[in-house]
């Protein structure tokens, strides 16, 4: 570590994030960070033999992975203000005076939620890991996903947003950051 960053007061001068870019964080090691994103899937609404299964094969499936790897699971803040409009347009363009009136109950809904008592996010899960090798990465997206498939789960690789996102959340404590954000050099 150089002299002149033991004492800044910039966290991105102490963190060893080189830069994010095609769904991967380089790191100053020369190792990458990347993974997938698992899209949630509520699974104790299915009957029990179902649910058996997938618990099963997601047990098979981390039994599976010989490497480090982190499981992570991230709030990201809900934007409803679409919605919002969209009622708005539908208030707008109502028919009669019931449909108006639920749309409006709608919207009051939406406008509760979106104040300061309720904090309305998303729930996101991943699978973070780290390798050198280009090769190797690509091998481990696809055998995640691929695996993940066979669960009965869907997935992607993570995206630069969602990685931006994990690391607000981690430094930040969810808020974005507009100045200072980490960039590649």
């Amino acid at each position: 570590m150089s002299k002149e960053k033991v004492g800044s007061k910039y966290t991105e001068d102490w963190v060893p994030i080189k830069g994010i870019m095609n769904g991967m964080i380089q790191l100053d090691s020369g190792e990458y960070v990347t993974g997938v994103k698992v899209t949630p899937r509520n699974i104790f609404i299915l009957d029990q033999g179902t649910q058996d299964n997938v618990i099963y094969n997601l047990r098979n499936f981390y039994n599976t992975i010989n490497y480090e790897f982190w499981l992570i699971v991230a709030d990201r803040p809900v934007d409803i203000n679409v919605y919002l409009s969209h009622l708005q347009i539908l208030y707008n363009n109502a028919p009669n005076a019931i449909t108006r009136k639920l749309i409006v109950q709608d919207i009051n809904k939406a406008n509760m939620f979106m104040s300061a008592e309720y904090n309305v996010v998303d729930t996101e899960y991943f699978i973070l890991f780290k390798d050198k090798k280009m090769e190797i990465i690509q091998k481990k997206i696809h055998n995640l996903i691929s695996n993940l498939s066979t669960c009965g789960l869907t997935s992607t690789q993570v995206s630069n947003n969602d990685l931006r996102m994990l690391i607000d959340n981690f430094f930040n404590g969810g808020k974005p950051t507009s100045t200072g954000t980490v960039m590649p050099q």
